[in-house]
């Protein structure tokens, strides 16, 4: 499977924007709202995670593991999350 960086940030926003503000969402479910195929979306995880750190570097999103904040460059592995961050609009 082939998704642009765009159609993923895209993808990335609208969930957040479909959202309660405070709520988070998975890399998963832009991954797997993306391939629509069910085996697909494993593929695009590591361009989803790439997208959601250069997100968060500028600000747009803010990446959690838990409770706590984790910087971009440390998401190549474990489980998570992904939430509005203070530029997002």
């Amino acid at each position: 499977m082939s998704v642009s960086d765009h159609d993923i940030e895209q993808c990335l926003l609208d969930l957040l924007r479909h959202r309660a503000e405070t709520s988070s969402i998975c890399p998963s479910d832009v991954a797997r709202t993306l391939a629509g195929d069910e085996g697909a979306w494993r593929e695009a995880m590591p361009a989803v995670r790439q997208v959601a750190a250069r997100l968060a570097r500028a600000g747009i999103v803010v990446i959690t593991q838990g409770d706590a904040v984790v910087p971009p460059a440390r998401i190549d592995h474990g489980p998570i999350r992904l939430r509005r961050g203070p530029k997002f609009s």
